[in-house]
């Protein structure tokens, strides 16, 4: 250590030997209070020795500077936590985007299971695919062994015949109540099925004379109005529950024709009915299965003529059958319906619905 002053300053009072021009704050050997003092004044070039010590310190003392004023100043503890809190506010007009739609690839294939977040028909839509899935081949097999005991039945006898026809009715009321999913199911499938029993026993009675069919229907629509309006449901239910109740009663009804059709004309239909439905099975395109369908039923129609009296008119019965068949087909794979409306609308809406063909052109070809 040595006792030599620097920059002209002795710090025991003694006088600088030789006088030293100021230096600027590069030039100042790392004395924290005086660099502050040089900038504290901005500039300011140093200072002159002073005789007295204190004096000096008392100068380098008073920061004149900017400083940081620590009490003002929020802890950084506190200041991270207003910046996290603040991080995700939006800005003001900000408006978040809109969602888009979820492309097809996340969606599976199309089952009739159902599934927990959307239904099958609005996944269909999404994915641009039909919302309509048809009966399959398993509900045409039935569709074509009941189709083939009414052809079998009426070539025996009318009361053979009320057999199948009975089961025929039934399915078909359940089937229509289940394809709509109307409640209370029970009471509208009991009322349609007790309108078909009606009307089989007019029919009986009358000796198979279609006005009996009529009178059926006529009675039992004035029923379902009678008691949907004795109901204490909303009007759009009741409006609901009579409509159903209606369209069960008449399909159920309306199948007895084969009870008033010739016998020759619903063994010829029947069969129709019972190919076409099973070709229509078929996997092909839907325009190409509906002609395949058509030629199939009116094929079969031919056959069946051949054993019967109806000869080769057989085959316009048939394709009149086969027709009205996928009418009732298609009805039936209406929406994604569940597997047991596979299995009862599925099952009877193509062979009821071909009853009034098979009876009126029975009636003008026998």
């Amino acid at each position: 250590m040595t006792n030599q002053p620097y920059d002209g300053y002795d710090p025991y009072g003694q006088q600088p030997q030789t006088p030293q021009t100021p230096q600027t704050s590069q030039g100042w050997p790392g004395h924290g209070h005086q660099q502050g003092y040089q900038q504290g004044h901005q500039g300011q070039q140093g200072y002159q020795g002073y005789d007295d010590p204190y004096a000096a310190q008392q100068y380098t003392q008073q920061w004149q500077g900017q400083t940081w004023e620590t009490q003002t100043q929020a802890p950084v503890s506190a200041q991270v936590t207003a910046a996290e809190e603040t991080a995700y506010l939006p800005p003001q007009g900000y408006e978040p985007p809109a969602p888009t739609p979820a492309s097809a690839a996340e969606y599976g294939p199309a089952t009739v299971a159902g599934n927990a977040r959307i239904t099958d028909a609005q996944r269909a839509r999404a994915e641009g695919r039909s919302p309509i899935i048809e009966p399959g081949m398993q509900p045409a097999a039935l569709t074509a062994l009941l189709g083939l005991l009414l052809a079998g039945a009426a070539a025996v006898g009318t009361y053979a015949l009320l057999v199948p026809l009975v089961v025929l009715q039934a399915v078909t009321a359940a089937g229509w109540f289940r394809l709509n999913g109307m409640w209370p199911a029970r009471q509208g499938i009991a009322l349609g099925f007790a309108g078909a029993l009606a009307a089989d026993a007019a029919l009986l009675a009358s000796d198979r004379s279609p006005s009996a069919i009529l009178g059926t229907l006529g009675v039992w629509v004035l029923l379902a109005l009678v008691l949907q309006l004795r109901s204490h449901a909303d009007p759009d239910e009741r409006m609901y529950g009579l409509m159903a109740t209606v369209a069960a009663s008449a399909l159920a009804i309306v199948a007895g024709g084969y009870l008033a059709a010739e016998a020759d004309a619903v063994t010829v239909g029947a069969i129709a009915v019972a190919v076409a439905v099973l070709a229509r099975a078929l996997p092909l395109p839907t325009p190409a299965s509906v002609v395949v369908a058509l030629l199939a039923g009116a094929g079969g129609g031919a056959a069946a003529g051949s054993l019967t009296g109806l000869g080769t008119s057989g085959a316009l019965l048939g394709a009149g059958a086969a027709a009205c068949a996928l009418i009732g087909h298609r009805v039936a794979g209406y929406d994604y319906p569940s597997r047991f409306v596979h299995f009862t609308a599925g099952v009877a809406l193509p062979l009821s619905a071909a009853a009034p063909a098979v009876y009126v052109l029975g009636r003008a070809l026998v």
